[in-house]
């Protein structure tokens, strides 16, 4: 019964399977900020075009 306690005492004090879920959310928070960041240009792109093609066909 000492050898089972042991190892589970030796499971609670690895470090491993906390370690993969920080970095799990760590990339899941940089995509996050990616998406937003690239979704952000892409409006700011798209008003900027029309922009021009008005000033152009305006002209």
């Amino acid at each position: 019964m000492k050898n089972f306690a042991t190892k589970i005492v030796d499971f609670l004090k690895e470090e491993d399977g906390p370690t993969a879920v920080e970095y799990a959310v760590m990339l899941a928070l940089i995509v996050v900020v990616c998406i937003g960041a690239v979704q952000s240009i892409g409006t700011n792109a798209s008003a900027k075009f029309t922009e021009v093609a008005g000033a152009i066909g305006g002209n």
